[in-house]
């Protein structure tokens, strides 16, 4: 019997996952099973209901591997900053890393030589990357899935906003969460995207057409595509290395016949304060219901209910997610409203109009980088406070979610310190099928090598028979 009682005959498929290794981030609620959020707040929560998204995938066949970390609820770019620890990145321990790296002096610490997987979905990366399972849920918010992707060497589709329901996704900013998925190829993503998307009747923002799950094609004809180069993802910070592969991936549709145009979106420079404005203000919004009172942690403070609020909230939430409370709420205040809140808003809507005028002109899908870098190491990481790496790390990709549209990392090619580099698809509203066509395409032609774990390569050599990559750098 499977879950909520549906029988099968043995030996029948429950669905096309069925048997495959699943992992899911730990904001999405799991029915029995501890949901924390990686939070001090909701640690020995337990939710009585499985998150829609979760419930398909279970429905469908998938085993439940487990729930995979994060930053505190879901704030952060590096996976660094929940009460688990940080997340390490599996190509921290591959072959490729430790060949490009110098042997360290007996002074320094080795166990301090590791990378970041990127935030905040970096645990489901992580379990993609390393093998651990196929599929992984993430959450994507202003590029949380998208991000660790590029870090992790793995696929990392944000699917557009509606298309997937966020019913029992423990919200950070509603009017941007996205349910995200990992996988460790542009096909899988797609059979994981029918099988999650289509309306919810628990969630009212998602669409009310019925989504035909689709197949892609092998044979892909990229001659009748206009790509967009945005000007503006030239962005401060943004590495040599990663320009150079963007402008060699451009060259590559160019050389396949299809039309590359540079295009303008002249409201990104400024999206990045637009977002921490709105972010903050939904989260100072979404983190009021933690009061000590229904569920989650509770102080042991019986002076008032006021004193028992605030010591709640004081134990319960890190400086991080305190921070941008206090944030939000001073956008939000009645003399700040229209300044801060309002104008955001205003020019959210001029962000999300460039795609539109963008799209409208004729092209197909925009191509820019994800990331400003390859994974930098923990210890040089966490040398900057949160909020100063979010705005750095969120800048190439948060612009999709505030005009809701589809966006995809693909793993393209290894750094000279042998770290995976990715780059970002933007495709129309609701067309995810030419969205992962051009990034199946994209993904044949660049052959990213596979990841080769010291430790596993001494099991199985056989594993990590691959093509060559092709040399983008």
């Amino acid at each position: 019997m499977t879950e909520k009682g549906n029988f099968h005959r043995w030996g029948q498929p429950l669905g096309v996952l069925d048997g495959i290794p699943i992992a899911v981030k730990d904001n999405f609620n799991t029915a029995g099973i501890e949901t924390t959020c990686a939070s001090n707040m909701l640690k020995g929560y337990i939710s009585p209901y499985n998150a829609t998204v979760v419930q398909k995938l279970l429905d469908q066949g998938a085993v439940l591997l487990g729930k995979t970390n994060l930053d505190e609820f879901a704030m952060g770019s590096g996976s660094t900053d929940g009460i688990f620890g940080p997340v390490r990145n599996p190509w921290s321990y591959s072959r490729q890393y430790k060949e490009k790296t110098p042997p360290k002096s007996s002074s320094e610490n080795e166990e301090s030589d590791w990378v970041i997987t990127g935030g905040s979905s970096g645990g489901s990366a992580a379990a993609v990357s390393s093998f651990t399972c196929f599929v992984a849920l993430g959450s994507d918010t202003g590029g949380s899935t998208r991000n660790p992707a590029a870090h992790c060497g793995v696929v990392g589709l944000k699917p557009t906003y509606g298309l997937i329901s966020r019913h029992g996704l423990i919200p950070l900013v509603n009017s941007m969460d996205v349910p995200g998925i990992l996988t460790r190829c542009v096909d899988d993503a797609a059979v994981v995207l029918g099988s999650l998307a289509g309306h919810d009747p628990k969630d009212a923002t998602t669409i009310q057409d019925t989504f035909k799950p689709f197949e892609l094609p092998n044979l892909i004809d990229v001659r009748k595509l206009c790509i967009g180069i945005p000007k503006e993802y030239h962005a401060p910070g943004l590495s040599s290395e990663i320009l150079a592969l963007w402008s060699k991936a451009a060259d590559l549709f160019k050389d396949a016949g299809a039309k590359v145009i540079e295009v303008s979106l002249p409201h990104t420079r400024y999206s990045i304060v637009c977002y921490h404005v709105l972010c903050t203000a939904e989260v100072a919004s979404n983190m009021a219901r933690f009061d000590g009172l229904e569920y989650g942690h509770r102080a042991d403070m019986n002076k008032s209910t006021e004193s028992m609020y605030a010591a709640t909230r004081r134990e319960g939430f890190n400086d991080v997610v305190r921070g941008r409370i206090l944030s939000g709420n001073y956008f939000l205040l009645k003399q700040n409203y229209e300044n801060y809140f309002i104008k955001a808003q205003k020019v959210r809507r001029l962000i999300a109009n460039d795609f539109v005028k963008v799209f409208g002109s004729g092209v197909d899908i925009l191509l820019t980088p994800t990331t400003l870098s390859d994974a930098v190491p923990y210890m040089e990481f966490i040398k900057e406070d949160n909020r100063t790496r979010s705005a750095q790390d969120d800048i190439l990709t948060q612009a999709a979610n505030m005009a809701g549209l589809p966006a995809i990392s693909i793993p393209t090619a290894l750094s000279k310190r042998g770290l995976p580099v990715g780059l970002q698809f933007i495709g129309h509203s609701f067309q995810e099928k030419q969205l992962l066509t051009v990034a199946k395409w994209f993904e044949k032609q660049v052959k990213f090598p596979m990841i080769q774990l010291e430790e596993v390569k001494r099991h199985d050599c056989s594993v990590f028979q691959h093509q060559k990559s092709v040399s983008f750098l």
